[in-house]
């Protein structure tokens, strides 16, 4: 098997440097995997140049986050060798937060500061590379978000802040107040709202690239027999056998075409298929072969 190595990419200037596709970490505890199976799923990772790893407080009813602490604690050389984002921001019905008495969203410096210091204590780093607000708050301050952002980052606690999910609107607003490293929203042949509502364009013309979730339209590409879901795997399938390559890696390829840099997270704990997001930064598509995708996204012809 050939050798990969994932390019890298930093997300804005004077941002963070992140590897061109990063290891989401959202289904981690469901895996099964023992701790030194954690710790060598990491380090195949780096070794094809993976080093960045997508986490949220919440993730795995407030799970994950320990789950992958345990791997750095049982082989700390790795976390000088990898980036850690997380997320903040919902708070989750839980028996382990039993004082939630409704799922809801909480942006306040308060619950910024003591989930990051609860993600810290989980991870068991002492820093992490880039924190994000996970969902727009109709109760958010942005001055207050700022503010919070702005007493981790002077602490040491956090190296860069960023958003997800945020409208284009919502991301310049804050951005205002704090430079933002990026917004991580969800993107896919199956959902390609932010090619269409300002999302992408916006972050292009900051350069500031963009972070990608569920960019196999959450398994549906692999999955789904519905009509969309079926043309879309056929245009990809064509493409993919005529460049002898996987079908995964040219749906990652036709993503990080996009000028606006994004970067896509994958979700999985096999190797294999990380691997093919690696093949797919390394890939080119000829345009016509772009927009072959997008018809078949889309429905329709562009116009």
């Amino acid at each position: 098997m050939a050798t990969l190595h994932c390019p890298r990419i930093t997300t804005r200037d004077n941002g963070p440097t992140l590897s061109r596709i990063v290891a989401g970490m959202w289904r981690m505890n469901e895996w099964g995997m023992s701790v030194q199976q954690r710790v060598a799923f990491i380090e195949q990772c780096l070794e094809m140049g993976v080093t960045s790893f997508d986490h949220a407080d919440i993730y795995g009813d407030y799970g994950v986050e320990g789950v992958f602490g345990e791997a750095l604690r049982a082989q700390p050389s790795l976390r000088d060798r990898i980036e850690l984002v997380s997320k903040c921001g919902i708070k989750l019905l839980s028996p382990k937060r039993p004082q939630h008495g409704i799922q809801h969203y909480d942006t306040t410096a308060t619950h910024i500061l003591a989930s990051a210091e609860e993600s810290l204590r989980q991870l068991g780093t002492d820093h992490l590379d880039l924190l994000l607000i996970h969902r727009p708050d109709p109760l958010m301050d942005f001055d207050e978000i700022a503010e919070a952002f702005t007493r981790l980052i002077d602490a040491g606690k956090v190296r860069h802040v960023g958003v997800s999910n945020f409208t284009r609107h919502q991301f310049e607003c804050l951005n205002r107040r704090i430079p933002l490293a990026t917004n991580q929203v969800e993107f896919s042949p199956m959902f390609v709202d932010p090619m269409f509502d300002e999302t992408f364009d916006g972050l292009q013309d900051l350069r500031i690239a963009p972070m990608v979730w569920s960019p196999l339209g959450g398994g549906r590409l692999f999955t789904s027999n519905d009509a969309k879901a079926s043309n879309v795997r056929a245009v990809i399938q064509e493409i993919a056998d005529r460049m002898q390559q996987p079908f995964a890696s040219v749906l990652f390829a036709w993503i990080m075409t996009l000028p606006s840099r994004p970067i896509p997270l994958t979700g999985t704990g096999r190797i294999e298929a990380i691997r093919e997001a690696v093949i797919g930064a390394g890939m080119h598509l000829a345009r016509e072969d772009w927009f072959h995708i997008l018809r078949a996204a889309r429905g329709h012809e562009v116009a």
